[in-house]
């Protein structure tokens, strides 16, 4: 049976300075493959955590923060920060997401950390990135779905551009964190070197888009909102409405056409002058697209994804959030986990977003309260009790937890 030292970041200790989703999203995904990751929080905590300002824990901050071990401490106090920068150079990542020139006034910088410690990985996320105008300005996913172009292409034809159903430059941008995280360990590993690591919410809105700009800079045409068709594909991720709900369907190649036109018993479509190739089915689209409603509404989801599907057709049924929960290729494939939410629940939430042989799900991680391991992490760094208390009676630090009795100083 494989335990926490099997999986393929063990050993690997990481300081997250991070609040709401990029940051720590890259942490937790780094949390998940076995790092020791030691969450460094204000004495208020992660913003995260009274998003919605309903809870302690927001279903935010349990999102993104499990399996984590939390410490609270107040960098503007000496005390506090010295504690940082102690625990700092103890790791050997540093991950955060302040806004740029703040770490560089803590001693908390990439150059600062690493005249002590060359080998440290020094990762930061912004929102407009560090060197143009933008660098100070503070920014969220919806503003680099804004000025990413995401906006200008999402919605439908002629309407107003729409954002996401949900934060997906911030979570795109915590994968992207995570990967060269451990892009420049592995460079340590053969070269004994840190490196730095920055990226930006707008530098991944824009990289999401690469085939879009590749069709821009092919055509010169601005792309626009074209709704849930491909405006150069037809049929293609189209929205059909069938007996309990929607479908989605893709057949824009004319092999796929042929078998799309078959399964609805109406293969005489495969050849009709307005259909016989993609340029005119995507002209005709309008009329397509009755035909299939027309040929399909009868169904429900299910049967019309197995009509389909026996005719090599691209379909899925569009599902809600209680559907996919019951998914059975969701079970099937473990993408959800039971998380502890640290108040005696569970919660079923995504796991890691790949299967690895050596990193199998972790078993209930728990999602730390705010300062649950300052005593812990404090005494790792050779603090002995007598100082903890000092710095928690001057406000340096925040304790969620009695300390151990009879533990060494």
């Amino acid at each position: 049976m494989k335990t926490q030292n099997d999986l393929p970041l063990a050993g690997i200790r990481v300081a997250e300075f991070g609040q709401f989703i990029a940051a720590p999203g890259a942490a937790m995904l780094l949390a998940d493959l076995g790092a020791d990751v030691i969450k460094v929080e204000p004495l208020r905590g992660d913003g995260a955590r009274r998003f919605d300002g309903t809870s302690p824990q927001s279903p935010m901050f349990l999102a993104y923060n499990r399996g984590k071990r939390a410490i609270a401490l107040d960098l503007r106090r000496p005390a506090g920060l010295q504690a940082a920068r102690k625990l700092a150079l103890s790791c050997d990542v540093v991950l955060h997401n302040a806004r740029p020139g703040s770490m560089e006034s803590l001693g908390l910088d990439a150059v600062s950390l690493r005249d002590v410690r060359p080998d440290l990985v020094h990762a930061s996320v912004t929102a407009f990135g560090t060197r143009g105008p933008s660098r100070l300005r503070p920014g969220l996913d919806i503003a680099a779905q804004a000025e990413s172009g995401m906006m200008s292409v999402t919605g439908e034809a002629g309407g107003q551009p729409l954002k996401a159903g949900f934060a997906l430059i911030d979570a795109a941008t915590a994968l992207a964190t995570s990967s060269g995280i451990v892009a420049a360990l592995f460079r340590r590993l053969r070269t004994g070197h840190g490196d730095t690591i920055e990226t930006s919410l707008l530098n991944v809105g824009v990289h999401l888009q690469a085939q879009l700009w590749a069709e821009y800079q092919c055509s010169g045409a601005l792309p626009a909102r074209s709704g849930n068709s491909q405006p150069r594909a037809a049929p293609a991720a189209d929205v059909i409405g069938v007996a309990d709900g929607h479908i989605v369907l893709s057949a824009y190649l004319d092999e796929h056409w042929a078998r799309l036109c078959t399964a609805i018993g109406q293969p005489g479509l495969a050849s009709d002058a307005r259909f016989a190739s993609n340029p005119l089915r995507v002209q005709n689209r309008p009329a397509l697209l009755a035909i299939l409603h027309d040929a399909l509404r009868g169904y429900s989801g299910e049967d019309a994804c197995a009509l389909l599907e026996r005719h090599r057709v691209v379909v899925g049924v569009v599902r809600d959030y209680r559907q996919v929960e019951v998914s059975a290729d969701v079970h099937a494939n473990a993408m959800l986990m039971a998380v502890a939410d640290g108040a005696g629940g569970h919660l079923s939430l995504p796991g890691l977003p790949f299967r690895m042989e050596a990193a199998p799900p972790a078993s209930s991680p728990v999602v730390p309260r705010i300062g649950q391991h300052t005593v812990e992490v404090l005494r790792e760094l050779g603090y002995g009790d007598d100082a903890i208390d000092t710095m928690a009676r001057d406000g340096a630090i925040g304790v969620a937890l009695p300390r151990r009795e009879g533990a060494a100083a």
